[in-house]
């Protein structure tokens, strides 16, 4: 038989694990410093009905599953077919891994039993099928059947007995209204990573947001995310955050698609002075271009004058020299008389 032991017999002397688990789903983990939860901690998905805290409960027994990890699922308001038939509609196989006998469903109403009985029944369950995880979805049910006290005793020493066998276990817990962030007072303060899921209302529609509220011993992102379901499973996408604050669904890519035209149009206006500064730079060049020819021509054009006024001066002195032999002439004074002609100096 499961001994239960008295909260006041339980001590925080567990061991804690560096380790850590994904939650099944990408960005998530990324939101949880990039690895997910730790090894062994308690998790609490808060949100009002619909928000999507079984699928979130989902995805971490699918992800746990596909490592080989075994997983108990304790559901106190959906039997074990509906879950899996409703998973299936986001691209979830749970049946398969019932088939392998890595995933039990232990349903029930929480007014079976007390929550003492719930609790000795729970721990059975565990210590037989030795989990590595373990959902109970939802805790708020549970609550509801006892006092404030004792929820909160019942809820403490099943935490504890989790953790001293390092077990992951994540809650579900249905909120009403805006008191997403109320948490179920019995338990709230022994969360590790509490996620908060909520509507986002704008222009007549509906939409999911997550954020995480606590994630203890680790850095993790402070942003709301867009919380997205489809036949092809979750997806958390950022939202717009704008002059009229949050944009979700069809108001986020409207305005997504707004800022990708006035992109694509500032794109095509920076095209456009490119081929113009182009054209221009083309034309400066061919300029350039020109007048470096024109002053080439230039330079040759001076050089065969240069090259001409050579060839003169050198006829000319040949000549005056032929001249003065064919005279007879003093050989200093034809000489003179060239060099005079050629300086333009008097004698």
């Amino acid at each position: 038989m499961v001994g239960i032991l008295p909260v006041t017999s339980l001590g925080l002397n567990h061991e804690v694990s560096d380790l850590r688990v994904s939650s099944g789903i990408p960005r998530l983990d990324h939101m949880l410093g990039g690895l997910g939860y730790y090894r062994g901690s308690t998790i609490l998905i808060s949100g009002t009905a619909g928000s999507g805290k079984s699928t979130i409960c989902a995805n971490f027994v699918d992800a746990a599953c596909r490592r080989g990890e075994r997983c108990l699922y304790f559901a106190f308001e959906e039997s074990a077919p509906q879950i899996i038939r409703n998973m299936r509609s986001i691209g979830l196989n749970l049946g398969q891994w019932v088939d392998q006998g890595l995933l039990q469903f232990h349903t029930s109403r929480p007014s079976l039993h007390g929550l003492e009985m719930h609790l000795v029944s729970m721990h059975k369950v565990i210590a037989e099928f030795k989990p590595a995880k373990v959902v109970v979805d939802p805790i708020s049910t549970l609550a509801a059947i006892g006092s404030g006290d004792e929820a909160k005793s019942m809820l403490t020493r099943l935490i504890d007995f989790l953790k001293m066998n390092q077990i992951t276990v994540m809650f579900s817990e249905l909120t009403r209204g805006d008191a997403v962030e109320a948490g179920t007072d019995e338990i709230s303060s022994l969360i590790d990573t509490w996620l908060c899921l909520r509507d986002l209302e704008h222009k007549g529609e509906r939409n999911r947001g997550l954020y995480i509220r606590k994630s203890r011993g680790m850095a993790h992102s402070n942003q709301i995310r867009e919380f997205l379901l489809s036949d092809k499973g979750v997806d958390l996408v950022d939202v717009y955050l704008g002059p009229d604050g949050v944009l979700a669904g069809t108001a986020r890519l409207i305005q997504e698609s707004l800022e990708t035209s006035k992109a694509l149009a500032r794109q095509q206006e920076l095209q456009r002075e490119k081929r113009e500064h182009e054209r221009k730079r083309e034309t400066l060049e061919a300029t350039i271009a020109a007048l470096r020819a024109e002053c080439e021509n230039i330079d040759e054009a001076l050089s065969v004058v240069a090259e001409d006024e050579k060839l003169y001066q050198q006829a000319l002195v040949s000549g005056r020299a032929d001249m003065a032999h064919i005279r007879k002439a003093d050989a200093t004074q034809a000489t003179d008389t060239v060099l005079h002609n050629i300086s333009g100096r008097p004698r």
